[in-house]
């Protein structure tokens, strides 16, 4: 969808861009505009700092932004090149071109930016704060995140470029000294088509995955075979428009390129957009409204509402009034949502290839699908079959073990034959009442009994819609219970009510998720889950109590799905996992989207980290690997904000118990989030500490464990130990060192006791061993952190405030880290008051 938000900040902008070319630009750079703005033209070498201000906007709110430059300023359109952040913290920020408008009615100095990118060079890949652009002598055009790693360039290293332009049409150019173009934003689109821009033959628009994530999504827009084709980027690609002669005022075609008009030419600005829904729309600026209104939706006028490959989702059925419905046959296919029907079906059993013997087809009638009349043309790897009979067409997809459903159309000369196109995936279906004979067969996983009773036949079982199955139901005979004599049967029937009794007590908790939880989490069922996950074949790894699995929802929106394995505390874990996860919502902890609990599974569903555990970063060997010592500063700030919030900011007090690298991760932009809260135990607020089993993973374990007695402080004895990985780049027991360094916080004692702290420093990375002084002060705070008297560590909000430069580390350190104090009742006095204000729940280990 288009997106609205805008932003209006008059003559206070003007002096902030003005004040902005002394802040960011090098001394080279000049700017000067009528208004005092950004150039539009910058020279060699230029260097820009992502420095997001937010400006006010009384009926948006703030909009964020650091201007790079300006250009059209003579007339009402303007184009601004900038870095636009989502929050004043510029935790998510794009580089890309907008438009900007000035005389508006409210003053002719005053100027209105709609935050509409039409061109973005980072879509895919977020930066932060303090990123940079750089346009260096060698001609290259380099942006980079705040951690210095290369996010995007224009890839021009050595062609002789002397200067950035943004033009009046909104064109990012890089030019030689003789004004020749050596690189242009026109020739990258991304999902938008500016006036006079073009989209030559070999390039496409690629559609954003939703209104709210800029990265690209499924749908595109290219020329292929001498037509203007839009398709769905499956495999294989799947189209929903072709045409060789599109007709339209807004733009011109070829046969090899499609060009951006300007109509009317009065149309104070202007620009085609692939949505993510799939409509190729034009939006014109209404400057009397301040809003930008759709005046074309060039697609449509072919495809309908129901031609579009994700208009009501996988599987579902669109009407021509797009309303959608799942198929009739509720044994196979039930809604997503059953309140978002438009968000597709779900497919209940997966199809195996090895049970194809089980494989038949639910037939919808007067049923069409929206590639069936292209893709025969368009694309020769989907297999379109012409002068087939309709048993021909089903008998094709049953042989196929890719194929997932059949599309057949009679002949219009009355002959019982016609085409068939056999489709490897299936998205939106069209209701076709009233129009030609075609039928679409949705090919499904039947039970080997339900199979065996149609064996008889020459022809595979077809489901027709709005037929029920019948399921076999299987009675056991209460008779062998005699066998067995009174005493066993009396027996079992004891076991029998104590397992039911057992289970229906779990079944209750569970239930209580709904009052503790409502509308916070999405229940999913297994065979959902299964489709999701592609019947779990990609596995991001595992651990003590199941393994993680990787799976993509309708939206497009990837999610890791850990599948609890196991008896005993599963079901325990199950429920502590989801109510506290579920409950909390903190940018450093992970994200719990759903759960499934049915029968015997129990499955948590999370956002998914891109970049994996902390543990895969720590002991890189190569420097091109390696995280810098930026990098490494940020993920421990946000593993201790995320504790501090778990022990202190909560309405009850969370003792995680298993913080080690591998419960630590890692988003795309490398932002850290603990995971994995599984074992928990709620505790009273009036209870000061707490007795219970050891838990948690040798190495990270405090040493009060050995009294059974702990506190929150175990949490920041784990955390010391992280830290010193994070710092050093190995793990805490290492067996590829030598005999005296095997263990981490061994060496870390007789560096101490020999003044040579430095030599901890990760040596396979030249940027750590850049900031030594510095790596070597934020050990102190892990000595801090691992004071072996838990009453000597800090809280995680004063080590917050330490590695933020607010508060210094106590200086009387003890740096025999496993030396506990004796139990005693001094010491046991001691941890009563320390901990009296800590109620707690406690996690236990993955």
């Amino acid at each position: 969808m288009f997106v609205k938000q805008r932003l209006y900040f008059p003559v206070l902008l003007i002096i902030y861009l003005h004040l902005l070319s002394s802040r960011f630009a090098s001394p080279q750079v000049s700017w000067h505009l009528n208004a005092s703005l950004l150039n539009s033209t910058a020279g060699l070498p230029t260097y820009w700092i992502n420095k997001p201000l937010s400006f006010a906007d009384s009926t948006f709110g703030l909009s964020f932004l650091t201007p790079i430059l300006l250009s059209g300023t003579d007339g009402i359109k303007c184009h601004l090149f900038a870095f636009y952040c989502n929050d004043d913290e510029g935790t998510e920020c794009f580089l890309g071109i907008f438009f900007a408008f000035n005389n508006v009615p409210a003053s002719e100095d005053t100027y209105y930016m709609d935050s509409q990118f039409v061109w973005s060079a980072n879509r895919n890949h977020p930066v932060k704060a303090n990123a940079t652009l750089q346009l260096g002598q060698d001609g290259n055009l380099v942006l980079a995140d705040s951690d210095g790693i290369v996010v995007w360039s224009t890839n021009t290293n050595g062609k002789s470029v002397s200067g950035l332009n943004l033009t009046e049409t909104g064109n990012l150019v890089l030019f030689d000294e003789t004004n020749h173009t050596i690189w242009q934003s026109f020739h990258h689109p991304t999902d938008s088509l500016l006036p006079g821009q073009s989209l030559v033959a070999g390039r496409k628009l690629i559609a954003s995955v939703s209104a709210t994530n800029r990265s690209q999504g499924f749908l595109s827009l290219t020329i292929l075979n001498g037509s203007l084709a839009a398709y769905i980027d499956s495999d294989p690609p799947q189209f929903y428009y072709a045409s060789p002669y599109p007709d339209s005022s807004y733009f011109s075609f070829d046969g090899q390129t499609i060009t951006s008009l300007q109509f009317p030419p009065t149309s104070p600005a202007q620009f085609i957009k692939l949505g993510p829904d799939g409509h190729l729309r034009v939006y014109q600026w209404e400057m009397r409204l301040l809003n930008w209104k759709e005046v074309s939706d060039l697609l449509t006028t072919y495809a309908g509402n129901c031609g579009y490959p994700m208009v009501c989702g996988r599987y579902s059925i669109c009407t021509k009034n797009t309303q959608c419905t799942c198929p009739p046959e509720r044994n196979f296919f039930r809604p997503f949502f059953e309140r978002e029907q438009d968000l597709g079906c779900s497919q209940l059993t997966s199809i195996y290839c090895n049970s194809s013997q089980y494989h038949s087809f639910v037939e919808l009638r007067k049923t069409t699908y929206f590639a069936y009349e292209f893709n025969h043309e368009l694309n020769s790897s989907i297999s379109r079959l012409e002068g087939k009979k309709l048993e021909d067409c089903k008998r094709a997809c049953l042989s196929n073990c890719s194929c997932k459903a059949a599309v057949f159309e009679y002949d219009s000369d009355g002959a019982r034959r016609g085409s068939c196109l056999l489709m490897n995936e299936v998205f939106s279906l069209i209701d076709n009442q009233g129009g030609t004979d075609t039928r679409v067969f949705l090919k499904v996983q039947n039970s080997s009994k339900s199979q065996d009773s149609s064996k008889a036949q020459n022809q595979p079982p077809i489901i027709s819609g709005g037929k029920k199955l019948r399921s076999l139901r299987v009675i056991i005979g209460s008779t062998l219970a005699a066998f067995f004599g009174i005493i066993l049967s009396i027996s079992t029937c004891f076991v029998l009510f104590k397992k039911r009794t057992y289970e229906s007590s779990k079944a209750g908790d569970f239930l209580d998720l709904e009052p503790i939880l409502p509308g916070m989490l999405t229940r999913f069922s297994y065979n959902e889950l299964k489709i999701i996950t592609a019947d779990f074949s990609t596995k991001l790894g595992e651990g003590g109590f199941g393994s993680v699995y990787e799976g993509t929802l309708s939206n497009g929106t990837r999610i890791a799905v850990k599948h609890l394995d196991g008896v005993g505390h599963v079901m325990e874990s199950f429920l502590t996992e989801v109510k506290i996860v579920g409950g909390i919502h903190h940018v450093n902890l992970i994200k719990l989207i759903g759960f499934c609990a049915e029968k015997s599974h129990r499955l948590l569903i999370y956002e998914h980290m891109v970049n994996g555990s902390l543990d895969r970063w720590i002991s890189h060997k190569t420097p091109e690997n390696g995280l810098t010592w930026h990098t490494r500063q940020r993920i421990i700030s946000d593993i201790a904000k995320g504790l501090a919030y778990l022990h202190e900011e909560c309405s009850q007090k969370i003792i995680h118990l298993d913080i080690k690298p591998q419960n630590i991760l890692l988003d795309q932009n490398f932002n850290a989030k603990i995971s994995d809260f599984g074992l928990s135990k709620l505790i009273e607020k009036d209870k000061s500490k707490v007795v219970t089993r050891m838990r948690g993973t040798p190495g990270y374990l405090a040493p009060e464990w050995l009294r059974s007695v702990i506190t929150e402080k175990v949490d920041v004895y784990a955390f010391g130990i992280v830290l010193l990985e994070v710092l050093c780049g190995r793990k805490n027991l290492d067996l590829s060192q030598a005999d005296d360094d095997v263990h981490l916080l061994s060496v870390f004692e007789r560096k101490v006791e020999e003044e040579l702290l430095m030599d901890m420093v990760d040596k396979t990375n030249e940027d750590m061993q850049r900031h030594k002084e510095a790596v070597t002060q934020m050990m102190s705070i892990a000595a801090w952190c691992l004071q072996g008297d838990f009453t000597k560590r800090p809280s995680m909000t004063l080590v917050v405030k330490a590695l933020e430069g607010l508060v210094f580390v106590e200086t009387n350190l003890d740096y025999n880290f496993t030396n506990a104090p004796q139990v005693g009742a001094g010491n046991q006095q001691r941890e009563a008051t320390i901990s009296s204000i800590l109620p707690s729940i406690l996690s236990g280990p993955r």
